[in-house]
């Protein structure tokens, strides 16, 4: 079975220091693979190169089978390769239904103009409805995203990315800044989608983390300590020293 994605020897320095360090990772269709790590171990430097943010110095990203290493982002992004970022990306004037209409709009090739009236058309119209359904934003179609909650602003940004209908999703930090009922819905939301598609999940939240996860990577200092599933990944010494200790205390 050819992976989703695949990193094979992935380096990226900056100046004099190395934040990917020789990086060999690989996410399985369907699967989603957990990256957690200490602040400073290089885990949205790593997103950044697969997402084509940022150019690797070293290695390859392999993308169904496809060198998409020097690919730009909207080139990927065709492909199906999908982001969320730790900080909010939306358009905070635009509604909520326009934000994924433009989303779903720019997936068709359509010329992607803020000035347009996206959420107008009625094919994109009907395809963002969906996406907002299964995120459980559909009431607030109409409402403009700036208005929405820290959670639901987190949703939303699902619900662009299932506008562009995905073959894999990146999600740095979905649960940053959101309190303990958001977490819990977003974690139920994405356990509605797991499957689906193969997704890519940096976070710090350990209990969203555990839950979630089919396999684990830890990066420590940009280099991976260890892989497995979530329960080899807990029962791992040299993890729980390095970084568990403190996280599930």
């Amino acid at each position: 079975m050819t992976p989703a994605l695949q990193l094979e020897g992935l380096c990226k320095n900056f100046g004099g220091l190395r934040v990917t360090d020789n990086v060999d990772l690989t996410v399985m269709p369907g699967e989603l693979h957990a990256v957690i790590g200490p602040n400073g171990a290089g885990k949205t430097t790593l997103i950044n190169q697969i997402s084509g943010l940022l150019a690797p110095d070293a290695g390859r990203i392999l993308f169904a089978g496809e060198d998409v290493t020097a690919l730009p982002v909207y080139e990927r992004a065709a492909r199906g390769l999908a982001r969320s970022f730790q900080i909010n990306s939306i358009l905070p004037g635009f509604s909520v239904l326009e934000n994924v209409a433009l989303a779903a709009q720019a997936r068709h090739g359509s010329s992607f103009r803020f000035t347009g009236d996206a959420a107008g058309e009625t094919a994109l119209n009907e395809q963002a409805m969906a996406a907002l359904a299964e995120v459980g934003l559909e009431p607030r179609a109409r409402v403009l995203a700036g208005y929405l909650s820290h959670g639901e602003k987190r949703a939303l940004e699902l619900a662009i990315a299932l506008a562009m209908q995905p073959k894999l999703l990146l999600l740095d930090e979905p649960m940053a800044g959101t309190g303990r009922d958001e977490s819990e819905r977003l974690i139920a939301l994405m356990q509605r989608l797991k499957g689906r598609f193969p997704m890519v999940l940096v976070e710090h939240d350990m209990n969203a983390v555990f839950a979630l996860a089919d396999r684990i990577s830890v990066l420590i200092y940009g280099r991976v300590l260890a892989c497995g599933t979530p329960d080899e990944v807990r029962g791992n010494p040299q993890v729980v020293a390095a970084y568990l200790g403190d996280e599930m205390a």
